[in-house]
């Protein structure tokens, strides 16, 4: 992975630094929620200058176990003061102090009771990240809000502080204390933190940090509920307001697709990426990211707008690809429901997304499956009279032979 020529600037050598820190583990009835030590470990296996970005030199300092606040506070100090890039990941237990009602990052050792003596202020953080006046900072967070800090994270609807801080991206997720225990983590590690790490170390050219925190967002299989910062909503939102085209997005913050047969493609419209992981075999990354665009489309334009029902064909497309007929069949179906309400029988889209729906359905092999699309496909078809009548029947004839065992062994559609 190559970087820039980068580390020098005015005859002054720039220095990155990588911070690490393991709060204390967030279990609920005997199961680990975040098991924030295996998490920094993790990700002290991908070298500082992946994390960076860049090709500075630069220093990694892991945290693990750390029980007074102020040792946090002293090597956070360090790490803002570096003259190049920072990075800053925290892992564990999110609580709050019940007397004050603030946010703290909990140490080992912090109990209910001594949280303000044993555990780190969020605002010490925020606070840390404020007063730092050069170079780039990069927050990464991966954290369990146990049942005092939950409200607050829901009162603030965000980590407080983070937002419009000069120079520093801030990315994360922040399950509940409700989360099932194992939910959201493989082998030990948070699947979010693993996806990161994930992409960091197959992508041949290192991702941006806003593709790394959707695609890893979208991957995790997060807890509904999941606090995820920022959000896609946000995302089109810094966007807009940073091009001053609120229609222009930068990639792959949520956008909608261009208007139907016009052939183009607008900045940060996913597509060629999409297409692009779909033909490299990485549907799983190709669905988390169409999911997260299609997210930010609805919140847009609303769940029955053309650009939503756009967003619905290409992933379709993209399970067609993935080998997953039954949901490509599916997704077309929808497509095509919703655009007979607007277009019409006659629409040429309404007639592409039922021959889609029709061509993935036969290729549907487990019989209960195809039996139990089967009804909702032929109905679609039955409204379409403009459609050639061979795909009726055949689409008929597949039904009823499915409907009959015996028949349906020896149909080879």
């Amino acid at each position: 992975m190559g970087f820039g020529r980068v580390g020098v600037a005015d005859g002054v050598e720039r220095r990155g630094h990588v911070l690490l820190l393991a709060g204390d583990a967030a279990v609920r009835r005997g199961g680990v929620l975040v098991a924030p030590g295996v998490n920094v470990a993790a990700l002290a296996m991908v070298p500082a200058g992946v994390l960076l970005g860049c090709g500075v030199p630069a220093d990694m300092v892991c945290l693990d176990g750390v029980r007074d606040p102020n040792t946090v506070l002293t090597r956070l100090r360090v790490a803002v003061g570096a003259s190049g890039p920072l990075f800053v990941y925290v892992s564990g237990r999110l609580t709050a102090d019940r007397r004050g009602r603030q946010l703290h990052v909990a140490l080992a050792g912090t109990t209910a009771g001594s949280v303000r003596y044993t555990s780190l202020p969020w605002e010490w953080l925020v606070g840390e990240l404020r007063s730092r006046s050069t170079g780039a900072a990069t927050v990464v967070v991966d954290l369990v809000a146990d049942r005092a800090a939950w409200p607050l994270v829901g009162e603030y609807g965000t980590l407080p502080g983070l937002a419009g801080l000069p120079g520093v991206e801030a990315f994360g997720v922040v399950r509940g204390p409700a989360t099932p225990a194992g939910d959201g983590v493989a082998g030990g590690v948070s699947n979010y933190t693993r996806q990161w790490i994930d992409q960091l170390g197959r992508a041949p050219v290192r991702p941006s940090n806003v593709e790394l925190h959707v695609l890893a967002a979208g991957s995790a299989g997060l807890a509904p509920g999941t606090l995820v910062v920022p959000s896609a909503r946000e995302l089109e939102m810094r966007s807009g307001a940073a091009t001053g085209h609120p229609h222009q997005d930068l990639a792959p913050a949520p956008a909608p697709p261009p208007a139907p047969g016009t052939g183009s493609v607008v900045v940060g419209d996913p597509r060629a990426r999409l297409h692009a992981l779909a033909v490299d075999g990485r549907h799983g990354e190709a669905d988390a990211l169409a999911r997260v665009w299609e997210q930010g489309v609805v919140e847009r334009w609303g769940r029955i707008s053309v650009e939503a029902v756009q967003c619905v064909e290409i992933r379709a497309d993209l399970a067609r690809m993935a080998g997953d007929f039954v949901s490509a069949a599916r997704l077309w179906m929808g497509a095509g429901r919703a655009r007979l309400e607007w277009q019409g029988a006659d629409a040429a889209e309404v007639r592409d997304a039922a021959a889609g729906a029709l061509y993935c359905w036969t290729q549907v092999r487990d019989r209960a499956e195809a039996l139990e699309a089967g009804p909702e496909l032929v109905a679609l078809l039955r409204a379409l009279p403009l459609l050639d009548p061979d795909h009726l029947r055949l689409a008929e004839l597949r039904l009823e032979a499915l409907r009959t065992p015996d028949r349906s062994r020896s149909l080879h559609p």
